[in-house]
């Protein structure tokens, strides 16, 4: 159609803009969910767009709704997330990070940048639209659940109704091979929740530990017997991951320590299974406590749901990646990630999809370093085609929603 065409025309026409504003973001970033400038540069790229634009009042949030030319059409939500991480940049870009142990390590300044871009190519067909759009700019992706926020403060509704479809994109360093868009249906990506354990015991001197009750030797054996745990309680093809990644305890090597403290991550892929780990991790902490003769504190504190796209959404999203750049540019997903993303939040509200776009500067994306390193690089190549997936994620979306 001649809409499209025009699309792909203005994605390819706008390719230098893009590429400033994705730098500008880079060199700028800024963590959590207040951010103050990240939302200022957002704002002033929306800027004479000719867009309904709200700012969220718990975090540096912005809305920007575009109404089609179908007035009381149905409207579809597209996300960009803003935050960086507490990272410090080892790239030596001429871009890089000039904010202290702060660093755009995930991507997220080129999802910003493909929603900006989708804004401006949308804004400037909007008569062919025969709903609306919104534009879903969120802070605080990385840990700090700013996808709940956002739909607390109304998100999901900001165009009058509830949108009827909901998109997103996350780019890779690496995996992927650049240019290429990647998803699944049904779940995409993994629950992510935190184990935290205390353990407590009676110190003593280490050379006689018969007179104290040990909580390190006990912490050690809590950390295997999890391990074990989720090789014997859950189903193989059910997987779920538990990684400790901080234990803390002791002040020397002859001092048995009153107490001992280690968090763990734990990863699942489906609802049965993140029910039973929540339980089964504490049971193993307790059970290994009484052994030992200590007392212990588990706590399992849920953090975000699986990502799980609507199967008809995915095989949705796959056409229109197929229809707009070639088959050869859709990889289909084997198996969901076991990084996690509080756009979960949102698919679990309306029907949607999630997809991957490879980004690595690599032809050989197995050799660039992953995303959320301090070296991790993202090619600025894709940001046109991004925006132009968005774009047409949403035009076919209401197109489908109206038929």
């Amino acid at each position: 159609m001649a809409t499209d065409a025009a699309l792909r025309d203005d994605a390819k026409a706008m390719t230098g803009d893009l590429v400033e504003l994705r730098r500008t973001l880079h060199r700028t970033p800024e963590v959590g969910l207040r951010l103050p400038r990240t939302q200022e540069t957002v704002l002033g790229a929306l800027d004479g767009l000719g867009l309904e634009v709200t700012t969220g009042a718990a975090l540096s949030s912005v809305t920007a709704v575009l109404r089609g030319g179908a007035p009381g059409g149905p409207a579809v939500l597209l996300r960009g997330d803003l935050d960086a991480l507490p990272v410090t940049e080892t790239t030596g870009l001429p871009y890089a990070s000039e904010v202290a142990d702060t660093m755009h390590a995930c991507g997220h300044d080129l999802h910003t940048t493909m929603l900006v871009g989708a804004a401006r190519l949308l804004a400037a067909h909007r008569d062919a639209l025969v709903g609306d759009v919104v534009f879903m700019f969120q802070p605080g992706e990385e840990g700090w659940d700013g996808a709940r926020h956002m739909i607390d403060e109304g998100v999901l509704d900001a165009a009058g109704s509830r949108v009827v479809g909901a998109f997103g994109m996350h780019v890779l360093s690496a995996q992927v091979p650049r240019g290429v868009f990647a998803t699944r249906p049904e779940t995409v990506m993994a629950a992510s929740d935190m184990l935290m354990v205390t353990v407590h015991g009676a110190g003593g001197h280490g050379s006689a530990p018969h007179l104290a009750r040990d909580p390190i030797t006990a912490a050690a054996e809590m950390v295997i017997a999890l391990q074990t745990m989720v090789t014997r309680r859950f189903d193989v093809f059910d997987p779920v991951v538990i990684s400790v990644g901080l234990i803390r305890g002791g002040t020397r090597r002859n001092i048995i320590p009153e107490e001992v403290r280690f968090e763990a991550t734990v990863r699942s892929f489906s609802q049965a299974a993140r029910t039973l780990v929540r339980t089964e991790s504490v049971r193993v902490c307790e059970n290994v406590a009484a052994a030992h003769g200590v007392t212990v504190q588990a706590e399992y504190l849920d953090e975000y749901p699986a990502t799980v796209n609507d199967a008809g959404a995915a095989a949705f999203a796959a056409d229109v990646v197929a229809e707009t750049f070639g088959e050869e540019r859709y990889q289909p997903m084997r198996v969901p990630l076991g990084g996690s993303e509080d756009f979960s939040r949102v698919l679990a509200e309306v029907p949607g999809c999630y997809l991957m776009l490879g980004a690595s500067p690599a032809d050989d994306p197995t050799t660039t370093p992953y995303n959320h390193s301090p070296h991790a690089e993202f090619d600025d190549s894709v940001l046109p085609d991004g925006a132009l997936l968005h774009a047409r994620l949403a035009v076919e979306a209401l197109r489908r929603a109206t038929n």
